[in-house]
């Protein structure tokens, strides 16, 4: 049984995270979740691989979630977290414009990857698991980085851009799912959500 828009608005779901673009992204899927956010702690873990770390923090994610806000077993959450890594090294949010600035030079003219994990959980068992995208950016001129910059979009964004936004305009060539990049792995999402369905 594949679950119809209906279907799914009706389905008991929980979005563990306050990321507006996850939460669009699954409206735009045809569910209509409700939003808990997550209380953990986001520090990598020593020696611990980008991969790794996003699993580990969308599962960290789904599990925080207070039992006693599950009246049923047939709630399910979602979950997820994403990076963005340049030459192994993960590029957070910025904390400053200063910071936003350095890291948009350090991509510019160059490959990176889109690192996103994803959990969804219900009924005592869990799914998981990583999906990675490639992004190539153009070369950037000091002063297309700085007007980006002043706009105020990097300042929430893993690697200080956001792709479906003003940065859309930096990137000459994408592999990977587009939802994942924006912040959720859509199709394995879904895919997980209807099996629990299923039962």
């Amino acid at each position: 049984m594949i679950l119809g828009v209906m279907n799914r608005l009706k389905l008991p779901l929980i979005l563990g995270s306050a990321s507006p673009r996850r939460l669009d992204l699954l409206r735009a899927a045809g569910f209509n979740p409700s939003v808990q956010v997550p209380d953990i702690d986001e520090s990598v873990l020593t020696s611990e691989s980008p991969e790794a770390y996003v699993e580990r923090l969308a599962i960290s994610k789904a599990h925080s979630i207070e039992e006693e806000s599950i009246e049923e077993e047939s709630v399910w959450i979602v979950a997820g977290d994403t990076i963005v890594v340049l030459d192994g090294q993960i590029l957070g949010k910025p904390a400053s414009s200063d910071e936003a600035i350095h890291v948009l030079r350090q991509l510019s003219g160059r490959e990176h990857r889109i690192v996103g994990g994803w959990c969804v959980r219900g009924s005592g068992e869990y799914y998981s698991g990583v999906e990675e995208c490639r992004v190539w950016f153009r070369e950037l001129s000091e002063a297309e980085i700085l007007e980006y910059v002043n706009t105020g979009e990097p300042m929430d964004k893993a690697g200080s851009y956001a792709i479906q936004g003003g940065a859309g305009r930096f990137v000459t060539r994408f592999e990977g799912y587009w939802s994942n990049a924006v912040g959720l792995a859509l199709i394995p999402v879904v895919s997980h959500l209807e099996k629990f369905a299923r039962r």
